[in-house]
Formats: structure tokens, C-alpha cells, sequence
């Protein structure tokens, strides 16, 4: 990717956020879905490492996914459409603060334009950083970005690891803002409120994933509590994959094709991945 054309995307990307209203970022899981995404009009995508993870058979975790394969999927999705992409990139793939920031520079090099770096350890004992620590890996994450065209995402996962404090999520959101991020996340808040709350305290634009288990929000709530991003996480890829468990399921127990008439048609399909359309797009 030329630099000039990775710069435009990043700038793209940076004005979205700079919008009173909330734009949804989906999570594309290979270069296919990113077609069919960018098909629809959406103005960015964000990887998926779960989305991605089903698709190799394997589970979201950190135990399962390398850095490498993280990163080359990001590539394949950055190549498939002409739309900014910003990556899920775990934890920065080590606990070391300078880990994080070689994450940040090697993402940008497969043309990601951001990326998420999370608090949390992937160690059920100690599944969250201590403040200090996860400070560190975000300054060090932020002064990577700083030089690049890259919009780095802070996440608290409190939430997410059977520590549901507010508080304490807040304090590290607005511990990640002064480190340098540039969008906040919190994944996993229970309520409306808690999302309000969170987009009140803090000073940079708050991403909120939907789709997930739990109350889901409309796009227009979300924007009208402060929002500024959402995203879907996995949860196209898990729709994606209860479709095909239905038609298999239907095809097993009663030998029947009725599913094939909600199936996109071969033509669509063709249309969507032809490199004629890739050019066309461009």
C-alpha cells in the first residue's frame, strides 16, 4: 500500500470519530465478509480475532492465536476493499510495554490505519494488569501510533473478566486517555446508563460493542448517550455460523433445501468478490 493512499484512510478514519453521532464499525472476519460489509456502505471495518478464531477452528484466546496470523488476516481484509481498517490486536501480544508498541508498528505495516490494545492478561488468576502496568503498555502502544498513521483504541475488560466496577473501569479509561490513546472501549457495560456514564467522564470518543449477550441498543441510543463508534465484535461471524448450523441442521433431521432461499444468489456473490468490483470500488 502506498503511503499517501494509507495516510487518506487514517484521516477517514480520524473524521469519523470527530462526528456528534455514533458510525458503526463491522467486524469483517475474512476478505470475503469485508466485501460484502464494504458492499453495504459502511464507512470502516474493524478485524475480528473471534470471528477470525472460528474460522481456523480454534477458540478466542490467547493462548490460540499468534501475532503473525492476527496480522496477516488484517492484511487480507485490508486488501479486499478501499476502506479504513482498524485491527484487534489483543493484549499487543505480550505483557512487556515495548512488545505493545512493535504490535502497533508492525500492524501499520500490513496498511492498518488502528487498533485496540487491551488491559487485560488472558490469565484467568490475574485477568486484568495492574493500573501502573497497563498504563505503560498503552503509553508505550500511543508513542508508536504517534509517529505512524494509526488511531490506537484502549481497552478496559473489566467487564468482560467477572469485574463489573465502574469505578474502576473509568479510572483506567481515563488513566488511557493521558497515556495517549485516542478512542476509548469498555467492553461488556451492563446498561444504557453505565455507557452514559462512561462517555461523560472521559474526553475521547467511546466505542461500545452491540451484538453481544445481554441488552442491545440502537444506534440512535447509543449516539444520544455519547457514543461516538460501534462495533460488532463477533457477532456477524457467530450469525454467520448459525445460519449454516440451521441449513445443516435442516438438511440432517428432514432431508429437506428450504434454506437455499435465504441464501445470497451465486450472481451477488460473484459480483461481490469479482476483482472487477474490487476496481470498481477503488
Amino acid at each position: 500500500m502506498e503511503v499517501s493512499d494509507q495516510k487518506s484512510k487514517f484521516q477517514r478514519f480520524k473524521a469519523l470519530h470527530a462526528v456528534e453521532r455514533a458510525f458503526v464499525i463491522p467486524n469483517p472476519w475474512d476478505a470475503g465478509s469485508a466485501r460484502l460489509l464494504a458492499s453495504l456502505g459502511f464507512d470502516a471495518l474493524a478485524t475480528t480475532s473471534a470471528g477470525y478464531a472460528f474460522s481456523k477452528g480454534k477458540l478466542d484466546s490467547f493462548a490460540s492465536l499468534e501475532r503473525g496470523e492476527i496480522l496477516d488476516n488484517a492484511a487480507e481484509i485490508v486488501g479486499a476493499t478501499d476502506l479504513p481498517v482498524s485491527a484487534d490486536l489483543e493484549d499487543g501480544f505480550g505483557a512487556a510495554p515495548e512488545t505493545c508498541g512493535e504490535t502497533i508498528r508492525l500492524a501499520s505495516q500490513v496498511g492498518l490505519v488502528g487498533g485496540s490494545i487491551e488491559d487485560a492478561t488472558g490469565d484467568p488468576a490475574t485477568p486484568i494488569y495492574d493500573l501502573s502496568q497497563a498504563i505503560e503498555r498503552v503509553q508505550a502502544a500511543a508513542e508508536a501510533a504517534r509517529s505512524l498513521p494509526f488511531l490506537l483504541t484502549a481497552r478496559a475488560e473489566n467487564f468482560l473478566w467477572d469485574r463489573p466496577d465502574l469505578e474502576d473501569t473509568i479510572k483506567r479509561l481515563q488513566a488511557f486517555s493521558a497515556a495517549g490513546a485516542d478512542v476509548l472501549y469498555a467492553p461488556g457495560l451492563p446498561d444504557l446508563d453505565a455507557i452514559r456514564t462512561v462517555c461523560a467522564a472521559v474526553n475521547k470518543p467511546v466505542n461500545v460493542v452491540m451484538g453481544l449477550k445481554g441488552p442491545n441498543f440502537s444506534v440512535a441510543e447509543l449516539s444520544a448517550a455519547g457514543v461516538r463508534r460501534v462495533s460488532v465484535g463477533g457477532s456477524f461471524a457467530r450469525a454467520a455460523l448459525g445460519g449454516l448450523m440451521r441449513a445443516a441442521k435442516e438438511v440432517k433431521t428432514t432431508g429437506t433445501f428450504t434454506y437455499a432461499a435465504d441464501a445470497l444468489p451465486a450472481s451477488a456473490i460473484a459480483t461481490l468478490m469479482s476483482q472487477e468490483k474490487r476496481s470498481a470500488i477503488e
